[in-house]
């Protein structure tokens, strides 16, 4: 099995180097087609290595592959970890990347157009593309089949490197430009956070092997460091935020989420891929592997609950104004991962990595379907432009209507299963912000649904507001778009019912996930959990769904039948309408504070440190002391005898002066 699970990273990386170093040669239909069976064959594997260790019950493997250096004894190794967490996480990236990879033969099919004629910077674009994407879902696969923090840090760093190639891929366009720079700014802050906490495991733990670093945790436990002299820190909670920072970063947690807004300035097909399965989901999925650690830690659990709150809610407000069809799904990302940073610090990992895997596929399916809402109209993005989409797009509204109402948690679909369980889980929590966050998620769900069926509403009902040239042309999308469409919904659709039972209540991640008896709050729902029917049955009488259906009432009321509502709460609240406008001014206050203050420090240093201690003291100032030596000394040679005359007299009676007083 070690060659089959090598094969799965690899087969993708393979294709990313064939249509990257050879795509002018191969074309455009060999580039996709390589990387398209690359990422097949992966995807094959995946579902081979799942039935492996969860079907057949096949112990977890966890081995070398590559020893890269022993360092006093400590080994740097690549290696694989392969069980129950990894193997979901295998097949959902591999799945949605091959969806997206298919889906990408029609998105960018007329590419040249989005380059300046005679452009360079565009030449084989196509095939740098599916380059990009593959190397992508390789760096990601690195990440999740990893077995130790080295190769952990190595996929951290390579989904973040392929993600600033992605985000601005139409590199002629400065939004895009300053987009991949923000993304690659804000995910150094987190990283630099990630590498403390890696740095922290290694000193000690003398390890950065996954299994001894995790059997070695217990005893560490009670151990403090001091990083301030004089106060005491527990090291767990020192180490377990130090690795959230990271999560904060890649999965784009506030404060640092506000590089993922801003990633739309990519191609449709990275935003899926961006905001699906790979690059957001890895601090999920690391927090859930590190579930070991937080265990041992209250505050660190505290800390994550309370930032996934935050996130989950104040995030979805801002999907409430905007009216670019990407960002409203991008908002909604936000929101989502704020759900699934709750679930963690509930310590109710599996519900966290249960709604990224159905998080996953609505998400990929509704980015998709704004992508073809986008090819129809011309890459017009701007929902108050769209409107009667449905009798030219059946296709794109169904499928549309199918993830707007998975992400709603609309009962039966499967962002329901994963939705509610995290609320339940949230409020049987006994962590001291559980009550803050229960609230939190509670209102978001209200929130989801209004801002999801509002753009729902004004895409595919109501009037046409498109221009006639734009109307004359509409049509549905090619079967290269539609059919990864339709193979999206249907997972948005039943895979919440076939896996809630064994994910969170039949012991799927038993011995891959730790929770400690007093944190583990999916045991006492278990209790009650008598199937996926009775589930269903129990949150239709909860409150979630009263809050989800007021916010599609609200949605239709405000935007199909009376839509002056809108503006007059927008002119009576402009006052909030501005500060959702303007992203709650985060983007001024980082520019601001963090920018202007590492301008302002550059500026002092270069006055201060540069012209007037370098250049003016040190070399200007030599060369001024030297000449002001030179003046004096220069006249101690003027070429006339009684001079040195008198010079010699000055000597020796210094001479004898110095002997009369020493005797």
């Amino acid at each position: 099995m070690e060659n089959l699970y090598l094969a799965i990273p690899l087969a993708p990386l393979a294709g990313s180097l064939v249509a990257g170093l050879f795509g002018g040669r191969i074309g455009r239909a060999g580039a996709h087609w390589v990387t398209i069976i690359g990422v097949a064959v992966a995807f094959l594997l995946s579902l081979v290595a799942y039935k492996h260790v969860v079907w057949d019950g096949a112990e977890a493997f966890n081995g070398t592959v590559y020893t890269w250096m022993v360092a006093e004894g400590v080994r740097f190794e690549v290696g694989f970890l392969i069980d129950q967490l990894t193997t979901l996480m295998m097949c959902t990236v591999t799945f949605v990347s091959l969806m997206v990879h298919v889906y990408t033969i029609g998105y960018m099919a007329h590419d040249e157009e989005n380059w300046p004629a005679g452009s360079l910077a565009g030449t084989n674009s196509y095939q740098r593309f599916f380059s990009y994407i593959s190397l992508f879902t390789f760096s990601m696969l690195m990440l999740v089949m990893s077995n130790n923090f080295l190769q952990l840090f190595f996929g951290w760093e390579a989904v973040g490197l392929v993600s600033y190639l992605l985000i601005g891929f139409w590199l002629k366009r400065e939004s895009a430009v300053y987009a991949n720079l923000k993304a690659f700014l804000v995910n150094r802050v987190g990283d630099f956070g990630f590498l403390l906490g890696i740095a922290a495991v290694y000193m000690h733990f003398g390890t950065l092997d996954y299994a001894e670093v995790f059997a070695k945790a217990p005893a560490l436990a009670e151990t403090t460091i001091q990083i301030f002299e004089g106060t005491d820190w527990s090291l767990m909670t020192v180490i377990c935020i130090f690795l959230f920072i990271g999560a904060m970063g890649k999965s784009a947690q506030v404060p640092l989420h506000v590089w993922l807004p801003d990633s739309m300035e990519g191609p449709t097909p990275i935003s899926a891929l961006i905001h699906a399965a790979t690059m957001v989901t890895a601090g999920i999925f690391m927090v859930a592997r590190m579930s070991p650690l937080y265990e041992l830690s209250e505050t660190a659990l505290s800390v994550v609950l309370v930032i996934g709150a935050i996130t989950a809610f104040f995030m979805g407000l801002l999907g409430l104004i905007q009216n670019d069809i990407k960002r409203v799904v991008a908002y909604s990302t936000l929101s989502q991962l704020g759900y699934m940073t709750v679930a963690l610090g509930a310590s109710a990992y599996a519900a966290g990595i249960f709604h990224l895997m159905t998080h996953a596929f609505f998400k990929a399916l509704l980015f998709l379907a704004a992508g073809s809402v986008i090819i129809a109209m011309h890459h017009d993005q701007d929902i108050r432009n769209m409107g009667g989409l449905k009798k030219y797009m059946p296709i794109t509204y169904w499928t549309s209507l199918v993830g707007s109402l998975a992400l709603i948690g609309f009962p039966g679909f499967s962002g329901f299963f994963s939705k509610d369980a995290i609320i339940e889980a949230v409020h049987h929590s006994t962590n001291p912000a559980a009550g803050f966050a229960y609230w939190a998620v509670l209102l978001g769900v209200f929130v989801t649904a209004l801002y999801s069926f509002r753009m729902f509403f004004l895409v595919f009902h109501g009037e046409e507001r498109m221009d006639e040239h734009t109307r004359h042309h509409l049509h549905e999308t090619p079967k290269v778009v539609t059919v990864p469409l339709i193979l999206l919904a249907i997972p948005s659709v039943a895979l919440g019912w076939i896996t809630i039972g064994p994910v969170l209540f039949h012991g799927y991640f038993d011995g891959v996930i730790h929770v400690a008896g007093e944190h583990d709050v999916l045991a006492g729902i278990g209790e009650h959990f008598h199937g996926s029917w009775a589930f269903l049955l129990h949150g239709v009488m909860g409150l979630p769904l009263l809050l989800a259906a007021a916010g599609v009432g609200v949605a239709y009321w405000f935007y199909m039948v009376n839509p002056s509502i809108p503006a007059a709460i927008k002119e009576k609240f402009s006052w909030l309408h501005k500060l959702f406008e303007n992203k709650y001014y985060a983007d001024e206050f980082n520019e601001l504070f963090f920018a202007g203050g590492a301008r302002l420090l550059g500026s002092l240093l270069w006055k201060n440190g540069d012209m007037r201690l370098i250049d003016s003291t040190l070399v200007d100032g030599s060369a001024k002391t030297v000449g002001w030596i030179s003046g004096i000394v220069r006249h101690l040679q003027s070429g006339y005898l009684y001079h040195y005359a008198f010079a010699m007299i000055l000597g020796l009676a210094a001479l004898l002066w110095y002997f009369v007083l020493a005797v």
